[in-house]
């Protein structure tokens, strides 16, 4: 029941964030059979442990209840990552905004190294809940990205916890609106390079621990 309250918790969150709106998104967990995986609209605020469904690795329901409409999605990812615990998908505004015009975002800061590149691309468009749209994503994942932006759509964050994968949709969104102010302001931004990247990555693997 832990994964449970925390899956809830984490939605109930986002939502009250503004990432969610219109009971779109949706968040998932790695279990020993498939994956638990939030409720095919039902408002989060109303949405108990008791709402979540499981299913099975091909997303086939282990339990009463319909998953989210991107279920597909999230098998993809688990199928093909098997350091993704945690799948979390937003429409927080100004990443999909940034989406809408089907940019990804480049190296403006070193917290973009959390996504596991120096840019944060944008998957190639297709329609939500389809298999089309499950392979752009995990394509524009590859092998080691933990974040990707959906043509016209939202935000995929993948983490190897819950929580891991919650601050990353939370940055991926931080990060589209820096882009979007600077651009708004006419200002050409300074990316960052391989090299300061790479420093970058290498002192965030400490933060925030003891030496």
């Amino acid at each position: 029941m832990a994964d449970r309250a925390a899956l809830v918790e984490a939605a109930r969150a986002l939502d009250a964030a503004g990432f969610m709106p219109q009971k779109s998104g949706n968040l998932s967990l790695r279990t020993p059979r498939g994956f638990l995986i939030t409720p095919s609209g039902l408002a989060y605020a109303a949405m108990t442990a008791d709402d979540l469904v499981e299913c099975a690795a091909d997303g086939a329901p282990l339990s009463n209840g319909r998953p989210s409409s991107e279920w597909r999605l999230h098998a993809a990812i688990y199928r093909v990552r098997p350091d993704a615990q945690a799948v979390v998908h937003t429409h927080s505004p100004r990443a999909t905004a940034l989406s809408c015009a089907r940019r990804p975002i480049p190296p403006i800061h070193y917290m973009i190294t959390l996504a596991g590149a120096g840019a944060i691309p944008c998957a190639t468009h297709a329609t939500f809940g389809t298999e089309a749209l499950a392979q752009s994503c995990v394509t524009a994942l590859g092998s080691h990205l933990r974040a990707t932006l959906l043509a016209n759509h939202g935000v995929v964050a993948i983490g190897a916890t819950l929580a891991g994968a919650v601050a990353l949709a939370r940055e991926v969104e931080n990060l589209a609106g820096q882009y979007l102010d600077l651009l708004a302001a006419g200002l050409d931004p300074m990316l960052l390079t391989d090299a300061e990247l790479a420093e970058a990555a290498t002192q965030l693997k400490g933060y925030g621990r003891p030496a």
